[in-house]
């Protein structure tokens, strides 16, 4: 894998070996971005189910100012840590081992709000009506937040439209599915 665009472009990013993890391809990442970028002024990202990191340094390139990144893996934790190193962007980073539900947790108490957030949790491990649940209670999304979630595509989404609206919606392949949400403006 490697780095697609911006300012670390063609850096080469490092998977987990071992992990039970399904790197996001470049030629999709590269869509993705396309469509939730494709580059940035600035702003906080969160990178939930981060496993090598590469979304979340993919937005650290593109303009991001600052990622938290967060998984519950310690080889994960390790593979990101080597990459934010090898990228030479650690003063823009922060790396926590935790469970994604407690991390939201956490990351409200700090008041931490997100202008971007990437879940792409591992496959049949997650409820994603109750993700999208603790990312509503958490309140640490800021209004136009841009929300990625990659799924599969039997997977229906349970999304609020008082709160979200839905800006792509796209089958990849037979195993994934993107889903790319905008917050609403807090009172519209």
């Amino acid at each position: 894998m490697r780095v697609i665009a911006g300012d670390l472009k063609g850096r080469h990013i490092k998977t987990a070996k071992g992990l039970k993890t399904r790197p996001t391809s470049d030629k999709l990442k590269e869509a993705i971005f396309h469509k939730i970028g494709p580059f940035f002024d600035g702003g906080n990202c969160l990178d939930l189910f981060a496993g090598s990191g590469s979304l979340g340094i993919e937005a650290i390139s593109r303009g991001v100012e600052h990622t938290v990144f967060i998984d519950q893996s310690i080889d994960a934790i390790r593979t990101i840590e080597q990459n934010v190193t090898q990228c030479k962007i650690k003063d823009k980073c922060e790396i926590y081992r935790n469970d994604a539900f407690r991390a939201l947790h956490v990351l409200s108490k700090k008041d931490m709000k997100f202008d971007l957030v990437l879940l792409d949790p591992p496959y049949d491990k997650i409820n994603y009506e109750k993700m999208m649940k603790a990312l509503e209670k958490a309140d640490i999304l800021n209004d136009n937040c841009i929300v990625y979630i990659e799924h599969r595509p039997d997977e229906k989404l349970s999304i609020r439209e008082e709160i979200f609206t839905i800006k792509d919606e796209k089958k990849i392949n037979s195993t994934t599915s993107i889903t790319i949400l905008n917050k609403r403006k807090t009172g519209v």
